[in-house]
């Protein structure tokens, strides 16, 4: 992945995180981040890749937030 193209997935990444980041408890932000750009990397839609990060972080990390209503 060029500089460029790496630079648009950070910055996709940090606008997907910041709904994740007002709901849940505190955590290290890069663990959401690298489970995100990882479903990116993988082919994976921006919806499917943050709820694989959500996942990531409740299943690895402890890290859960509230469902949606």
């Amino acid at each position: 992945m060029d500089v460029a193209a790496l630079s648009d997935l950070l910055h996709e990444t940090s606008g997907r995180h910041g709904s994740f980041e007002a709901v849940a408890p505190p955590h290290d932000w890069w663990d959401w981040y690298a489970a995100y750009m990882d479903a990116r990397q993988s082919g994976s839609a921006p919806d499917e890749a943050s709820e694989a990060a959500n996942r990531y972080m409740a299943e690895v990390k402890d890290v859960v937030v509230p469902d949606s209503p």
